[in-house]
């Protein structure tokens, strides 16, 4: 069979959620999946101690709102519900860095219907040496303020319900895929139209459908589609990996414990000890520092993040820490990337790359989503909305 109402491409959360949404109405349909596996971004692995670790996102964001909280939950999943502790509290330094990053935000959220900027033009000239908030700006987009499109920062909205998955939300995601049918190993090499037909060629052969859903990575989607290479241009993903450890003695530091490398430099990483309870420590990279490591390989992502442990809890640390799992996502031939961000003035190409192509070419994943980009959720929803439109499209024709 090599003919279908509708073909996904991509596996992630949006063309999984777009092909549970075909399921549902009866059309033929089939998701095609580079990787041997499904999931995309979001990614579980086992680490060989009992635990799981989430490789790529992490977080149900705005959970007490987001449609895989009610999935989970409908199958069975164990939701964390304890919130994270990001910001810290106390006085000092970290008091001092935390306010000014809200009060970045409240200038941002006051002027973004102006000229769209860099993030990084709306703090005040005493602050823009302060590296720690490129530091934080680098795990919320994956790249520093400066980079980032002040009005696609406001856009984003978040309940600030921040909750987790036991078993992993890379698990999650990867269990959307149960009854669907799904080809991996199986790329979309290209595109073609007559006036009938798209024909997707892959190396396995070309199949033919009505229409169709590009799930991929922004990073992937100029290739396929050139219409949508500008736009994609506007977009590009950051950069953030993780690195985890086993931690011997863990009861020695308290569960959900969060703590930065350092608070006066960008180029540190956020460490989370005791995640779930469990005896483990997750360090979390973002920005030039994700993908100067990441180049220079495992190594010294591992002797990065224990040097700053030490630092901070002493020598006494580093025997103490056994290196698990850690991710390459500039690497991945099918990510090259994180997550979105919006350059400078071009906060307005996510709606340009959602947009549909001829009525059958639909566009889906977190980069199409307006106020939930780099999440799982936001991808997932972009995903059911393409399943509707090309629904509606199939019925018209």
């Amino acid at each position: 069979m090599n003919e279908f109402d509708c073909i996904v491409i991509g596996a992630g959360a949006a063309g999984l959620g777009a092909a549970r949404r075909l399921l549902q109405s009866g059309c033929t349909s089939l998701v095609l999946e580079a990787r041997d596996r499904v999931g995309g971004r979001a990614w579980t692995v086992p680490t060989g101690t009992g635990w799981n670790a989430d490789l790529g996102c992490g977080w149900l964001h705005s959970a007490d709102r987001n449609p895989l909280t009610k999935i989970a939950r409908e199958s069975g999943f164990s939701i964390d519900e304890n919130l994270p502790n990001w910001s810290g509290s106390g006085a000092g330094p970290k008091e001092i860095w935390r306010r000014a990053f809200e009060e970045l935000d409240e200038r941002i959220h006051s002027a973004w219907d102006g000229p769209d900027r860099s993030a990084l033009a709306f703090l005040p000239s005493e602050m823009r040496s302060c590296g720690v908030l490129d530091a934080i700006s680098s795990y919320v987009n994956g790249t520093e303020l400066a980079n980032v499109s002040a009005r696609d920062l406001a856009r984003y909205t978040d309940s600030g319900i921040n909750w987790r998955v036991r078993e992993g939300l890379g698990t999650l995601v990867a269990s959307l895929a149960r009854g669907l049918p799904v080809a991996l190993g199986t790329p979309a090499e290209r595109i073609e139209r007559d006036a009938s037909w798209l024909r997707i060629i892959t190396p396995r052969g070309t199949l033919r459908c009505r229409c169709a859903i590009v799930a991929v990575p922004v990073s992937m989607l100029g290739p396929l589609v050139p219409e949508k290479a500008e736009a994609a241009e506007g977009l590009p993903l950051g950069f953030a990996n993780k690195v985890y450890f086993a931690l011997d003695r863990p009861e020695e530091y308290p569960s959900d414990f969060h703590v930065l490398g350092s608070t006066d430099r960008a180029g540190t990483a956020s460490y989370q000890f005791r995640p779930h309870g469990r005896p483990l420590v997750e360090a979390f990279f973002g920005g030039t520092q994700a993908r100067t490591l990441e180049a220079e390989g495992r190594a010294a992502m591992v002797a990065f993040a224990v040097e700053e442990l030490s630092v901070l809890f002493g020598a006494k640390i580093r025997p103490r820490l056994r290196f698990l799992a850690n991710s390459a996502w500039a690497s991945d031939p099918w990510a090259r990337g994180a997550y979105s961000y919006a350059k400078p003035g071009r906060a307005d190409d996510r709606a340009r790359l959602v947009e549909p192509i001829e009525g059958r070419l639909f566009f889906a994943g977190e980069a199409c989503s307006p106020h939930a980009y780099s999440t799982a959720h936001g991808a997932y929803a972009t995903g059911v909305g393409a399943a509707e439109a090309a629904l509606s499209a199939l019925a018209r024709r």
